[in-house]
């Protein structure tokens, strides 16, 4: 690593920078057969996954202000076959427990809405877990708003804020649950059989812990556009969280663009991810010491793990990555982040590099700073990313904070994402940290652009369904595949005949079938 005019070895000592500066023609017949199956195989990889254009040394970041081409496509989650409306009598109430952080938990809620549709169950408002983490009692009432969440999905699911009380010999008394543990990314055969038959024979059923609970591939596109109206419609933050965030950005607009940045450099990731050679000794025991206690006994080498792109980037490997592509000194930058690990001695470099850093801390109000932990604190930093205009995850692995919010911003109108490639990175950076630097910017660059930049493209494992739900959420206008094309006009007319509701104030579907409108931005999906 590197600090003033120095690179820094791996455990913080400083290191000046280094300059670096017959048989045979059938051998070279296979050569070349060779090398001719390798590029066929290397496009159609490429094409695979969306990657469609070759390097371009001279890609102009400024360009990267602005939105990836949609290609014609457009966000729609309304139905787009017969949808019938819940039916008036459900087979029993369905709770669940959503386990782990606001974005782990948010997956796991829209996994329940659509387990409650396939086994026509009347949704209980789901639990938000207070863990020892976030140190956080607000529940789903105290984040999201529920009128709006039960609003939004009456054309799809029956929901109550809490259990009916039973009346027995004239005293009230609470409905009894069946507690079960759903297996690990169950498929749906397993709520319409198992739990269905639960549910019809003790009338509640409590499903616990209830995170990753739904298998991310599902075989109908009906219901997997109904996790995306459930994530980007119905799922709306509490009106001070959005007022929050408004100011936020609102603030970070007054100078220009700016860019987010979720930088997962916080003690839990870093002992996930076991790589510690970067650190002091002191500061590798207290990692090894929590990875002990918290996840299961595995031989990590620090080497390999780099390697295989599993190390979430330091904060100068970030400002490296940026200064690479051509961002300068002057760029403005949110930074999304926990308590980060190692205090200012990983983070004077990048501020170095690009001193125009902010956080809820230096533009928010004073009043968050009190929850910057809890829910509402993480809820915040959601907003303001969704909302910039250019958004870098760091570590996408276990992170459901990332991954999530680049599946929203694919939603939001395909919003520029600078996605680096970590596992082709680390060559670069493990040379770095041994003193070979010659041509680190050069080389960064080739791979930083072959990305995406957030457009649309193929879903390939392990990408997940909530990190791109293209193409089952998207829509064209004029499309070559009929499955394609864009619900009619009169959807919410359809749906609302089908209901049979006098409602009238139903624009949420409406809004996210015919245009393009950033959800949860106003409250109007």
């Amino acid at each position: 690593m590197r600090r003033g005019g120095e690179f820094w070895g791996r455990r913080g000592g400083p290191r000046q920078l280094k300059q670096v500066g017959g048989g045979l023609k059938g051998f070279a017949g296979r050569l070349s057969i060779a090398v001719i199956a390798l590029v066929i195989c290397s496009l159609s990889l490429f094409s695979m996954i969306g990657v469609t254009h070759p390097y371009n040394q001279y890609v102009d970041v400024n360009k990267l202000w602005r939105t990836a081409d949609s290609g014609g496509w457009r966000p729609s989650s309304a139905p787009r076959s017969y949808w019938p409306p819940p039916p008036n009598e459900s087979n029993g109430y369905l709770r669940v427990r959503c386990n782990g952080g606001l974005n782990q938990q948010r997956s796991a809620i829209c996994n329940a809405v659509v387990a409650a549709r396939i086994m026509n169950a009347t949704l209980v408002l789901p639990e938000l877990d207070a863990n020892s983490f976030w140190h956080d009692e607000s529940g789903f009432p105290g984040i999201y708003d529920v009128e709006h969440f039960i609003k939004v999905l009456r054309y799809d699911i029956r929901i109550v804020e809490k259990l009916p009380e039973i009346f027995s010999n004239g005293k009230a008394k609470k409905m009894k649950s069946l507690l079960i543990r759903p297996p690990r990314d169950a498929p749906l055969s397993w709520y319409t059989t198992t739990a269905l038959e639960k549910m019809r024979k003790h009338g509640v059923i409590y499903l616990t812990p209830f995170s990753h609970r739904l298998a991310d591939e599902i075989d109908d596109p009906e219901l997997q556009r109904l996790r995306c109206r459930v994530n980007y419609h119905a799922l709306r933050f509490k009106p001070h969280i959005m007022k929050t965030s408004s100011e936020i950005v609102n603030k970070l607009r007054a100078s220009g663009h700016f860019m987010s940045i979720h930088l997962r450099f916080e003690m839990d990731m870093l002992a996930f991810a076991g790589c510690l050679d970067i650190f002091t000794p002191k500061e590798q025991k207290i990692l090894k010491e929590y990875r002990e206690k918290n996840f299961a006994e595995k031989v990590l080498i620090y080497r390999d793990r780099m390697l295989i792109g599993k190390c979430p980037l330091t904060p100068e490997q970030v400002g490296l990555i940026l200064q690479s592509m051509g961002f300068d000194n002057n760029t403005h930058i949110y930074l999304a982040a926990g308590e980060l690990f190692g205090g200012d001695r990983f983070m004077k470099p990048f501020r170095t590099m690009f001193p125009r850093l902010e956080n809820h801390s230096t533009v928010g109000p004073e009043k968050l700073e009190e929850n910057a932990r809890g829910l509402a604190g993480a809820a915040v930093d959601y907003m303001v990313c969704l909302l910039s205009d250019i958004f870098m995850p760091t570590y996408d692995g276990p992170s459901n904070f990332a991954n999530n919010l680049m599946g929203h911003r694919l939603y939001y109108g395909f919003r520029t994402i600078i996605q680096p490639n970590r596992k082709a990175l680390a060559p670069i950076f493990l040379d770095i940290e041994e003193g070979r630097t010659a041509g680190f910017k050069e080389r960064t660059r080739q791979i930083m652009f072959r990305t995406k930049f957030g457009g649309p493209h193929k879903r390939v494992p392990p990408e997940s369904f909530y990190t791109n739900s293209w193409p089952e959420c998207f829509c064209q206008m004029s499309p070559k595949n009929p499955a394609d094309k864009c619900p009619p006009d009169n959807i919410l007319e359809v749906l609302d005949s089908q209901l049979q509701s006098d409602e009238t104030d139903v624009s949420e579907l409406a809004e996210a079938s015919n245009r393009m409108y950033p959800p949860g931005s106003t409250g109007e999906a």
